[in-house]
């Protein structure tokens, strides 16, 4: 047995390759769709389109130029930025997390592009609600420099960690790519976080009223115009804008698509307004009620009858009408004191609806500031948590947020709430508060890129600054106010950076010391930790899943997941070190009785020489353990 290496081009050193994943999924359904070709030793996939439409019909097959739909320049290589792996990886940062060890939330400062193709291996189906708040392009918004040949390299040049000339801006509304910037920018995301959706998932996002139709058709292509649930109005103004020009803008959108059309929101608790319009008026021991209409529009049972009512006069529904239940039922319904025939001789019965008996409330699409907060809410808010720095400019009052958790996650599941625009850190406060209130166990992964701020808060130097300290502080709090509350108050945090992994690049004048400088595929300066995390997201394992730690023959051994994952990242193995580390993990393993496969995980350039590495993957493949990587 020998050990598998993992390199720079390998599949388990990159993101998730959704373009190949999209062509085994044809392949498997359709054959004969896909036809190979091999030129110079590399194989390439081609569709058939005679047979794609063939399986479909030639009538569904529209002229590219008259089918309904959003185009715009760039939309084809926006798609195809979706579609290319990253080479990233995400680096732990414990010394700015809270609760590193216990919690199971997430915080990750990066370009959000990025960041989404890297999760895609360990979270895609199992993210219960996404919510963001992308910029609304009013012209002073910022516009991510998605770079397709090279976004790594683009983002680390962007964020000041390499030198280069790229520069955060605004899409000016002079531009004449204005909406173009604004689509590209947006496109390949929602697309990547589709993939990440729970079957029973849906996705909440905040936007004006300059690009809601835009943004609604795109959302019609990527999530499918059947999975719509409702465009939202949010009443964010607290009062009229005098200044403006022509209208006062008083609201915002929220568009709310699933992941399948089956899906539909939780019920709302009821509301004192809403109960309100109960009554008792005959002292009904069943408690309050309100009338409900007899008839209908549409014929039900024997729909038209006459009876007669306690006074004698008979009752028959108006022309064109029908009563609601049978003759049968009306009488069974009068006889237990469920139908009130009014105060008035000539009033027409009502069948009671008794408040003890309704559910709770449907939602609305109408979202009013008293019950989900306004701008100025947001505002007070982050004032209160940051009264030292200056507002930031467009916040989303955590109770807005509240109404979206409660419609779209149960409280007890684990569900996993994703926002990655996560700007000041609403979403992990509500997610907090949530959890609070009702004991839940919700769970929240935040992205922010560290743009920086106009002017320097203190040691807040980017936004992304705010996101995490905002969290800090809350957490903090809220267990002060609540010191019994055993929920999670903690965050993870992680930094997006280039791979780990060194990849080949050498220099064509010095092949000798290229060779070298690649013995080592470890890029110097990271960590055991740093690796490790690395794995864990090229393999698709959580985050945030339990890790366990010893020392096994001198060596720091950790298993991931109850051992479903083994690592020993120390820098040198030497031939005696390797048998008695391979005993010392197999004996592990079965200590702890992991089922199935299991994988373990070496450097390799740490083996002393190529027998301590065969002896090694030896002794592990005699005690079943036959996944061995190296990196």
């Amino acid at each position: 047995m020998t050990i598998q290496k993992i390199e720079a081009h390998s599949p388990e050193a990159q993101s998730a390759d959704l373009m190949t994943d999209n062509i085994a999924k044809l392949k498997a359904l359709f054959p004969e769709l896909l036809t190979e070709t091999t030129q110079g030793g590399k194989t390439t996939a081609t569709l058939n389109v005679e047979v794609l439409k063939s399986l479909i019909g030639d009538a569904t097959a529209a002229d590219s130029e008259e089918k309904y739909g959003l185009n715009w320049h760039g939309k084809r290589r926006a798609r195809q930025i979706a579609l290319t792996p990253s080479t990233g990886t995400l680096r732990p940062c414990p010394e700015e997390s809270v609760n590193w060890d216990t919690t199971q939330n997430l915080m990750i400062e990066g370009d959000n592009l990025e960041v989404l193709k890297l999760l895609q291996k360990s979270y895609a189906g199992k993210v219960k609600l996404i919510y963001i708040d992308p910029p609304y392009n009013t012209g002073q918004d910022f516009v991510y420099p998605d770079n397709f040949q090279d976004s790594i390299k683009s983002y680390l040049e962007l964020t000041g960690q390499r030198e280069g000339g790229q520069k955060i801006s605004s899409n000016s509304d002079t531009s004449g790519r204005f909406h173009t910037d604004w689509l590209n920018m947006i496109y390949p995301r929602l697309k990547l976080a589709r993939s990440l959706l729970h079957p029973d998932g849906s996705i909440f996002i905040s936007i004006g009223d300059r690009e809601v139709h835009h943004l609604r058709v795109v959302m019609d292509e990527v999530f499918g115009s059947e999975n719509f649930a409702a465009t939202v109005i949010w009443e964010k103004a607290d009062s009229p804008r005098n200044t403006a020009r022509q209208f006062s803008e008083d609201h915002d959108f929220v568009l709310v698509y699933s992941k399948n059309p089956e899906w539909s929101p939780r019920r709302l608790p009821r509301t004192e307004e809403a109960n309100s319009i109960y009554s008792n008026p005959d002292a009904d021991p069943r408690g309050e009620w309100i009338p409900g209409d007899p008839f209908a529009n549409k014929p039900y049972s024997k729909g038209q009858y006459t009876i007669a009512g306690p006074t004698g006069r008979h009752f028959s529904p108006p022309p064109g009408r029908f009563w609601r239940v049978s003759e049968e039922r009306l009488r069974e319904l009068n006889a237990d004191g469920r139908v009130w025939w009014g105060p008035k001789k000539d009033a027409r019965p009502s069948i009671k609806r008794y408040l003890s008996e309704v559910a709770d409330l449907t939602p609305r699409t109408l979202w009013r500031k008293e019950d989900v907060g306004s701008n100025r809410t947001s505002k007070n808010e982050l004032r209160s948590i940051f009264p030292e720095s200056e507002s930031f400019d467009t916040p989303k009052p955590t109770k807005l947020i509240d109404r979206m958790l409660r419609l779209a996650t149960v409280s007890n599941e684990n569900d996993l709430v994703l926002d990655f625009f996560a700007g000041s850190g609403t979403t992990g406060h509500a997610v907090f508060n949530a959890n609070l209130e009702d004991g839940g166990n919700r769970r929240f992964l935040l992205v922010q890129l560290p743009e920086k701020l106009p002017q320097i808060n203190g040691e807040m130097e980017t936004i992304a600054d705010i996101t995490s300290e905002r969290l800090r502080r809350v957490g903090r709090s809220l267990h002060e106010a609540n010191p019994m509350f055993g929920g999670d108050l903690g965050f993870r945090y992680f930094r997006l950076a280039d791979s780990n992994i060194r990849s080949w690049n050498p220099n064509t004048n010095d092949l000798a010391g290229s060779l070298l400088a690649n013995v080592e595929h470890i890029e110097p300066g990271r960590s055991r930790e740093d690796i490790l995390y690395e794995v864990l997201l090229k393999l698709g394992i959580d985050l945030c899943v339990p890790i366990e730690q010893r020392e096994v023959s001198g060596k720091v051994v950790q298993s991931v997941g109850g051992g479903t994952l083994m690592t020993c990242l120390d820098e040198h193995i030497s031939v005696a070190d390797a048998e008695h580390l391979a005993l010392g993990i197999a004996a592990w393993r079965e200590a702890q009785d992991t089922a199935g496969d299991i994988t373990v995980v070496f450097r390799d350039g740490a083996f002393e020489n190529d027998v301590a590495k065969s002896n090694l993957a030896a002794i592990l493949e005699q005690h079943g353990i036959k996944q061995v990587r190296s990196l």
